[in-house]
């Protein structure tokens, strides 16, 4: 009986011990597979593409003035021409006819005019006499002057019967080359209500130009000086350099639709460029070097059923695996240093100021900050000049500027030397940070960490301050996150967004390296996807490769 009864335990121990096994392996079966992509180190450019047509620099139509038949063609395509050269010449024997009538008509007019110039003197002779009126004098007199008048008449009609003869001879405006022609021998030429053109002339091609239009969305980032680079359908292998040297201002509006016209040079010294040529341009913006950049797939993604924290100033929560609180804070404090001296940066009620409404930046109302940032709007002065003058300014203050009044130097906005404090949460202990007491107090392990907000209030005021100085540095970064596998569970890091591409973007943080492994998507197979599966990135599958992100515009 002891035997059967052993041996029912046993029995029972293999049952739970298999089905245990089972379940494991069935929950690691069914846990979901996540597809990754590995953190990169190194340049990022954000550009703004465009379409355009390669076009010289100066081209001019050559028409006719005056109506005839085409007698002469001197020069045809792609004929070198000097200024001045002739082009072309129109049948002039009409022309000559009507000069020939109008010299006539001047002949004419000259000799009423001598006569009339004696009948006056004789007139005048014989009122001396009183043989004739003074009425007989007055129409003499009046009867030169209209003659003098017809002289001028004819004078001006021969000029312009000889400006027409001139016109029957075309000639070229500048030295160039001729691009185009649209007339033959024999054609006649109708000069009615405007000029036709004949001629299409372009004055150097060795120096080209590409016509290009910029959606107004993008337009208020070009400006002239900033580098480009085009490519030519005809030369697929082959990348053109450039510059932008004009934006216009005037918008073409097409199917309501604002763009504007931007001009780009570019050297063509081998003439492979063309008039007329289609460009496929894309202007740099602004490049930030040796930067960590993450696929932008990744910042995209959020687990399925997850949802944003409601407020801003608290650390994601441990059970969902989130970044403490003090790394992102440390992350923000860095980009804040790197505008402002690092006692700025630190925890400071008095000091740092604000909250996330607005908060008072230490110097922000300095005067000599003040004549900074009107040169900077004015234009005198780069953002980067900007920056290294404020911090110039300010550590040559000992870093104490806008702290508490009479501070001495090189104190910290707090006390002198003061240092914000992070202590490690042990099992149920609690951990201070900030001299300010800004405190966060972390629970057991895994548990909830907050942050309280008042730091990261004091950060958003700074750098709202920083986006109304115009200044590179804090304004230029966005929060964002991006998520981890620990533990076959997604863990949500808080990073700062910066520059980005279109395929990936400059991230800040002090919990990522180079190599380290994000999350951009689920796999997912064949099979599973339906109609209903929600968009990439919305806690759906990704589809796209490791490096895949999204065509968003650089910024």
């Amino acid at each position: 009986m002891n035997r059967n009864r052993w041996l029912a335990v046993v029995a029972i121990v293999l049952v739970v011990v298999l089905g245990g096994a089972w379940l494991r392996a069935r929950a690691v079966k069914d846990a979901p597979k996540y597809r990754t992509a590995a953190i990169e180190r190194g340049d990022v450019t954000a550009t703004v593409s465009a379409t355009g047509s390669v076009q010289p620099v100066l081209q001019v139509q050559v028409g006719s003035q005056v109506s005839g038949t085409l007698a002469k063609l001197y020069v045809d395509y792609n004929s070198q021409v000097k200024e001045g050269q002739v082009l072309a010449q129109l049948e002039t024997s009409a022309f000559k006819a009507r000069l020939a009538q109008a010299e006539a008509t001047v002949a004419h007019a000259r000799a009423a005019l001598h006569n009339g110039e004696l009948t006056l003197q004789r007139e005048i002779e014989l009122q001396k006499g009183n043989f004739v009126a003074q009425a007989d004098v007055d129409a003499a007199q009046a009867s030169l002057d209209q003659q003098k008048a017809d002289l001028k008449q004819a004078e001006a009609a021969l000029q312009s019967a000889q400006v027409d003869l001139d016109h029957t001879t075309i000639t070229s405006p500048i030295n160039g080359v001729v691009i185009s022609r649209s007339i033959d021998v024999g054609q006649t030429v109708a000069a009615s209500l405007q000029a036709p053109q004949l001629f299409l002339i372009g004055n150097d091609l060795k120096q080209m130009q590409v016509e290009t239009s910029i959606d107004e969305a993008d337009i208020g980032r070009i400006h002239p000086g900033l580098p480009a680079q085009f490519t030519i359908d005809a030369y697929p292998d082959a990348s053109f350099n450039g510059q932008v040297v004009q934006v216009r201002l005037s918008p073409q509006v097409s199917s309501n639709v604002v763009t504007y016209t931007t001009l780009i040079s570019a050297r063509n010294d081998d003439l492979r460029l063309r008039p007329g040529m289609t460009a496929n341009v894309t202007i740099d913006l602004e490049t930030h070097h040796d930067v960590l950049k993450v696929a932008n797939a990744a910042l995209r993604f959020k687990p399925a059923g997850w949802t944003a924290p409601k407020r801003a100033g608290t650390a994601a929560q441990g059970g969902q695996g989130g970044q403490p609180g003090g790394a992102f804070r440390r992350t923000i404090a860095s980009l804040v240093s790197a505008m402002v001296p690092s006692a700025y940066a630190q925890e400071n009620p008095q000091g740092g100021g604000g909250h996330a409404g607005g908060g008072n930046w230490p110097g922000a109302n300095d005067p000599f900050v003040q004549q900074i940032r009107a040169k900077v709007q004015s234009g005198e002065l780069t953002r980067d000049q900007a920056r290294a003058l404020i911090q110039k300014h300010f550590a040559e203050q000992g870093g104490a500027a806008g702290s508490q009044p009479g501070a001495p130097a090189g104190a910290a906005a707090s006390k002198p030397g003061a240092a914000a404090k992070t202590g490690k949460a042990g099992k149920g202990g609690k951990a201070a940070h900030g001299a300010a007491g800004a405190g966060a107090a972390a629970s057991g392990a895994g548990g909830a960490a907050t942050s309280g907000g008042a730091f990261e209030g004091r950060v958003h005021g700074t750098w709202q301050n920083l986006q109304g100085l115009g200044i590179a540095g804090m304004s230029d970064y966005k929060p964002g996150a991006v998520w981890v596998v620990r533990d076959t569970k997604p863990a949500r890091i808080r990073v700062l967004t910066g520059l980005t591409d279109g395929s990936f973007t400059e991230i800040k943080s002090d919990s990522l390296k180079e190599g380290d492994m994000v999350i951009t998507g689920l796999e997912t197979s064949a099979t599973a996807s339906n109609s209903l599966t929600p968009p990439p990135g919305m806690g759906g599958p990704q589809f796209r490769g490791p490096g895949g992100g999204g065509g968003g515009r650089g910024r």
